[in-house]
């Protein structure tokens, strides 16, 4: 394990630009169940969603730092445990919030809240955090990331979409309607099909270290639950509400990491293996636990 901080994945310029397009259309989908009027009611009514956010750029990335300093994990690994807790809430987060009895709409706001102030907050995040730890420090004097071109790509990728979908799904509402399942669905299956596609490019090492950052993202993702519950409790949400800032905080936009891991850390090892096996793992806790959640109805 420890030559994970100097090994670089394969991923061509071609497929990073399919990567990037691919995560755009699954952003446009999910807008297009949004309405300015459903931040209009948020607004009225804002605690919810101020918890969740905070949860989520605040709560999240400080309990990564405390894990990082308790387990000290290699430098690449630890790189990539912060940028993941950087991230906005995953695409999915929505679909498990329903499954689990939450409060879908709540999801969804935080969900395009969060993606909007990841264009501040993910790079801030990545640069803070990154630099407090002196080992993920000397990666990122190497790799000297410039925030301002972070947040060029997570507008490109996440808040031009969304924009886009929200604007036709508030003046062409019938369109809207027609395309948004099967975008939803087609985009989704494309985006694993892509995901689980470089990853095979790249089999051999992912093998050889997913065991070695296995227990950590474990350990990581329960934490990112524990923590969204954890702010929603001492927030005093409803249970219907406490379930989506708990799903949200620890569903993570993994695709959007490993864009940023390819195009400004030339596809790092130990943060590649982090952020894929995130990817997968997220998805296996989050129905687990919204199944969990489902057998008991929810108060408001």
């Amino acid at each position: 394990m420890n030559d994970i901080d100097g090994i670089l994945l394969n991923f061509s310029p071609g497929s990073l630009t399919l990567l990037n397009a691919i995560l755009a259309i699954v952003m446009f989908s999910i807008a297009l169940d949004l309405k300015l009027d459903d931040f209009k009611i948020l607004a009225r009514a804002p605690k919810p969603l101020i918890v969740g956010i905070l949860s989520q750029f605040i709560v999240l990335p400080a309990l990564t730092f405390g894990l990082i300093l308790a387990l000290q994990p290699r430098p690449s690994i630890a790189l990539g445990l912060i940028l993941v807790a950087a991230c906005p809430g995953g695409n999915i987060s929505n679909f498990i919030t329903h499954r689990a009895g939450g409060n879908t709409a709540l999801s969804v706001s935080m969900t395009a809240v969060a993606t909007v102030g990841a264009l501040f907050m993910t790079p801030l995040n990545i640069a803070f955090w990154g630099n407090l730890y002196e080992p993920t420090r000397a990666i990122l004097r190497q790799i000297a990331i410039d925030p301002v071109t972070v947040a060029i790509t997570v507008f490109a990728m996440l808040v031009l979409p969304l924009c886009l979908g929200m604007l036709l799904n508030t003046h062409r509402p019938a369109i809207a309607e027609k395309i948004r399942r099967p975008l939803q669905i087609v985009s989704m299956v494309i985006f694993i099909a892509f995901i689980i596609a470089a990853l095979a490019a790249n089999w051999g090492f992912f093998l050889a270290y997913a065991g070695a950052v296995a227990l950590l993202v474990f350990l990581h993702n329960g934490l990112a639950l524990s923590g969204g519950y954890l702010s929603a409790t001492l927030g005093r949400l409803s249970a219907y509400d406490r379930r989506a800032v708990t799903i949200e905080t620890g569903i993570q936009n993994s695709g959007l990491g490993l864009i940023l891991i390819f195009a400004f850390f030339n596809g790092l090892g130990g943060m590649a293996v982090v952020a894929a096996f995130w990817g997968i793992w997220h998805v296996i806790s989050g129905m687990g636990l919204a199944f969990a959640m489902s057998r008991t109805e929810a108060a408001r």
